[in-house]
């Protein structure tokens, strides 16, 4: 108890039970609110989902309606003396409940045929993760050596970084017609989507990183008679690294932003497309479900590269305490 109200405090630390009881708080309470807004009538259920149409000719069984409209039309086929329209209280089409959501989700594992209007929520997904790892791969293959360089090098960084500064303020998306007409309709302008709208961001990020490293490390490496590329790859960039990890975890995220924005170009693939098709068919566990799985994937990586990180980074993480 000591510790879950120290970690009320400003600038307070919690221990370990606290973390796990506020772990698990944090998955709960959202399941809590879901669950009571699709299972409890009274909390929200804008809508009547119609069971029987009685006399009224343009209601059908499983159509949904507003609670006023159905009240009117109750109230017009007592007025008639007819069979009165039935139904129950429910919710909007786009709100599934948790129960439908994880239903579409356990089918996305364990079915084998398609479950959308031509893939699974699997094969999309699985040709989004191709998409995002080229296209974070080819850009941090050029923004990680180019960013140290302009953190280590004021004149490079005087030369580069104003025009990396202009195009990283232009979206990303308003590049997408130049990257079809350039590299055509298949995967190749969805990975050039991901290099821009990250790469520019990632030069500056790991300079500004590379900036911060210590300067007393510099001058007694140069005391010591340290200079050049042995200056560069014995001090500085074990110095940034555990940095420059930190920084890569945060921007693999922007990625997976700009992986929603390059799939609306191009060809018809990837999980965005997916969650596209579903929409339209009113398939809105499924959309669920591709957002948990996309959600899932990224919180999964991330925690498996911050476990790695602290592995690898281990000394880092005692001077940080």
């Amino acid at each position: 108890m000591q510790g879950l109200a120290a970690s009320w405090k400003l600038y307070g630390r919690t221990d370990g039970v606290s973390r796990g009881v506020f772990g698990v708080l944090a998955v709960l309470l959202p399941l809590l609110v879901w669950s009571a807004v699709s299972y409890l009538p009274f909390v929200w259920h804008p809508q009547v989902l119609i069971t029987d149409p009685g006399g009224e000719d343009y209601l059908e069984s499983g159509m949904r309606m507003n609670r006023a409209d159905f009240s009117r039309a109750v109230t017009e086929m007592q007025a008639k003396n007819e069979p009165v329209p039935q139904g129950i209280a429910a919710n909007p089409v786009y709100l599934p409940s948790p129960g439908e959501v994880l239903t579409a989700f356990v089918h996305a594992f364990t079915s084998s045929a398609p479950t959308g209007a031509e893939h699974s929520i699997t094969q999309a997904f699985g040709h989004s993760i191709q998409i995002i790892f080229w296209g974070f791969l080819i850009s941090s293959l050029i923004g990680v050596p180019l960013g140290v360089m302009c953190g280590a090098l004021p004149g490079l960084a005087r030369l580069v970084e104003p025009s990396v500064d202009f195009f990283r303020y232009l979206p990303a998306p308003a590049f997408g017609a130049l990257a079809v007409a350039i590299l055509g309709i298949y995967d190749a302008p969805k990975i050039a989507i991901i290099v821009i709208g990250t790469l520019f961001q990632q030069i500056l990020v790991i300079a500004n990183t590379t900036r911060k490293l210590d300067f007393a490390l510099i001058e007694a490496s140069r005391t010591l008679g340290a200079k050049g590329l042995k200056l560069l790859f014995r001090v500085v960039i074990p110095g940034i690294l555990p940095d420059i990890y930190r920084d890569q975890r945060i921007l693999l995220g922007w990625a997976w932003t700009y992986l929603i924005v390059a799939e609306l170009i191009g060809t018809s693939s990837g999980i965005t497309w997916f969650i596209t098709q579903q929409a339209r068919y009113q398939h809105f566990d499924n959309v669920y479900a591709a957002m948990a799985i996309i959600g899932i994937a990224g919180l999964g990586t991330d925690m498996v590269l911050g476990l790695l990180g602290r592995r690898f980074f281990a000394w880092k993480r005692e001077i940080d305490g």
